[in-house]
């Protein structure tokens, strides 16, 4: 039986103020390749999954907290409980805009790390409304993206 614990995975943290533990598929003990499970927590007042696509489908679900989604042009609220469908190769973001820790479970198909992990540590996260489409307006700004 192979077993992931939270409280054994130590995760990775990223420059937008969060961090992610694998659960299955890529740098997880359960080497699932049909589909990835994680645990996301996103700081306080900001803490973020920047704006990026990828092509597989994904799916969020808010554990506890308080976040604002933008997926293509819109733009809304979510809070513990919900879950949100994100179809392929569309850009999505995900904040923090409360005053406690956001937690989220992603699970996406297939398995395999995403580009914007990479990108974010490595500073070139495409920009919103240079590289990228621009994010839906009144949105929180785009963390951990290349600045100039």
């Amino acid at each position: 039986m192979i077993v992931a614990d939270l409280t054994v995975i130590a995760g990775r943290e990223y420059p937008a103020r969060r961090r992610t533990q694998n659960l299955c598929g890529g740098a997880s003990p359960i080497p699932t390749r049909h589909f990835a499970l994680g645990h996301v927590t996103l700081a306080p007042h900001g803490g973020q999954v920047p704006w990026h696509n990828q092509p597989q489908e994904e799916v969020y679900f808010l554990i506890d907290g308080t976040a604002e989604m933008c997926l293509g042009a819109e733009r809304q609220t979510l809070r513990g409980g919900q879950a949100v469908y994100i179809p392929p190769g569309v850009y999505h973001q995900l904040t923090n805009i409360g005053d406690t820790p956001v937690r989220m479970l992603y699970c996406y198909g297939p398995a395999g790390e995403v580009a914007h992990w990479r990108q974010e540590l490595d500073g070139t996260l495409p920009r919103a409304g240079h590289e990228a489409p621009p994010l839906p307006q009144g949105a929180w700004p785009q963390c951990g993206a290349n600045s100039a």
